[in-house]
């Protein structure tokens, strides 16, 4: 009798279950994921920043069961909604923004079990969820014409960019004052510490290159005469290196 009567719990436990997840249907609950230009992450709805911005999507699907799933990530400019850019159908994708704009995502995601169809398409997104936004900041790059590298203070010790915002091509270059290329870099977050072969040069007037594009195509030709000042201290305010 315990045997039959366990059986009998066992089946009807288990039919209620399949009940249950035949009433379940599935769902989405999308997520974006950011990486700035500067390497640190954030998750969240909406972002700004400067190019390049790397986005990872994921549409995290639930209830999936036995039904067919296709999805449809949708790339578009802010008012541009049946116009987009780019579109992507896999479940998670990846994309780097390098458009300066502010940038819409969203993800159609269907699921079809025979004639039983479960759609999270534009309706979901304009009543349900809001789409991820991105807006990217437009093109600034600006150069000191003054650096103080290994005076002592800790201030001011790299000669590089003194603002940039979404510079996707960068290269700048040190000469002195014969022309002879002293230092290169490509990367606008990096510069030049104030020597040549490991060595030190001398306080004096030197001359640097730039050349850059930004996100919004805008292109930057930055000729400057850097002072390398040795002596100079930001608490003094003045120099004691004559050279």
């Amino acid at each position: 009798m315990k045997n039959k009567f366990a059986l009998a719990l066992m089946a009807f436990t288990m039919a209620t279950t399949a009940i249950h997840a035949q009433d379940e249907k599935p769902s989405i609950a999308p997520t974006a994921t950011y990486t700035n230009d500067k390497g640190e992450e954030e998750e969240t709805e909406s972002f700004k920043g400067s190019a390049p911005v790397v986005g990872r999507f994921a549409a995290n699907p639930s209830n999936v069961g036995s039904y067919n799933a296709n999805y449809e990530w949708r790339f578009y400019m802010e008012g541009e909604e049946d116009n987009p850019y780019l579109v992507r159908y896999e479940e998670e994708t990846e994309y780097t923004f390098t458009t300066a704009g502010s940038h819409r995502i969203v993800c159609y995601a269907t699921f079809i079990n025979g004639t039983d169809t479960v759609s999270f398409t534009k309706d979901y997104w304009a009543n349900e969820k809001t789409p991820f936004s991105v807006s990217i900041y437009e093109s600034e790059l600006v150069f000191p014409n003054a650096f103080s590298p290994n005076n002592g203070d800790e201030v001011n010790n790299i000669y590089r960019a003194k603002e940039y915002k979404s510079i996707v091509e960068f290269h700048a270059y040190i000469f002195n004052r014969w022309g002879q290329k002293l230092y290169e870099w490509d990367n606008p977050a990096e510069g030049w510490d104030g020597t040549y072969k490991g060595k030190d040069v001398k306080q004096g007037v030197y001359y640097c290159l730039v050349k850059a594009k930004g996100a919004d195509g805008r292109k930057f030709t930055i000729r400057k005469d850097v002072n390398l000042l040795r002596g100079y201290t930001l608490k003094s305010g003045s120099s004691s290196d004559s050279e």
